[in-house]
């Protein structure tokens, strides 16, 4: 394993002000996560040579942690920019068993991928419009404003993140909240629903803080302006697939969803 200052973490919140630099890994891709998040999830949840993927791959922070890993990292994202990006940021030399692959690819139409081939997700969606990734890509998340419909959207992705994962396996994703005329839109819960929805079960809820956000000295001013305050958090969320059969009343009755 490289040598890289990094402390893995057993609590359900979660603080990087000094994201990881090892490697390729930078800030320079605007909204990418912080690779301490995908190496805690590779690492609790993953052996190696597994399957890993990233069905919005957005900077390749997910794979440069595959590689470094030995996991067997696939990623995909609508941005052939992205895609390009990705593919830089996974140059570096080194004694590796797996590269990486990253590919042109939809998160509603994981077509490539077989039913329950995959190991381990670990994703970071757009927050509705809140950072407009591409201009004129047709399906990107990203340029979705309107609440209902991005969620809409997203569920057949979450739909085909539940086929090609292995029973009894592990969904990681990172979402966040925003608001809209200063009140708060809860997107991660309303994320969070769909995924329970269509058959996945909750894990793990872990509250990660949000550090250096470019945008918060603007937020800053808007604080006594209209009376709100800035959201500095965001939910990562760890969903299970159930085993084929699995008796799940012990499960439901423990959320207190059933007697």
């Amino acid at each position: 394993m490289e040598n890289i200052n990094f402390k893995k973490e057993i609590t359900t919140v979660w603080s990087f002000p000094d994201r990881g630099k090892w490697k390729t890994h930078n800030g320079n891709y605007r909204g990418n996560f912080a690779p301490q998040i995908p190496r805690n999830l590779i690492l609790r949840y993953s052996q190696e040579g597994d399957v890993v993927l990233d069905p919005m791959v957005g900077s390749g922070t997910t794979l440069i942690e595959t590689k470094l890993l030995n996991r067997q990292g696939i990623g995909f994202d609508i941005n052939p920019q992205a895609v390009e990006i990705a593919k830089k940021n996974l140059e570096f030399e080194g004694d590796y068993k797996y590269n990486p692959i990253v590919k042109v690819g939809d998160i509603r139409n994981l077509r490539e991928i077989s039913d329950g081939s995959i190991d381990l997700i670990i994703t970071h969606p757009p927050y509705l419009n809140i950072i407009e990734y591409s201009k004129g890509i047709d399906g990107d998340l990203s340029n979705i404003s309107g609440v209902k419909k991005f969620c809409g959207e997203l569920e057949k992705g979450i739909i085909e993140l539940r086929r090609v994962l292995k029973e009894n396996k592990y969904c990681g994703i990172l979402i966040g909240d925003t608001r809209k005329s200063s009140h708060y839109v809860p997107l991660a819960f309303y994320v969070m629903d769909l995924f329970l929805k269509n058959g996945f079960i909750l894990k793990e809820d872990i509250i990660k803080v949000q550090h250096n956000c470019k945008s918060t000295p603007y937020w800053e001013r808007q604080v006594e302006k209209y009376n709100f305050y800035l959201i500095m958090h965001e939910h990562l969320f760890v969903f299970r697939k159930p085993k084929k059969g699995e008796d799940l009343s012990r499960v439901r009755y423990s959320m207190g969803l059933s007697k």
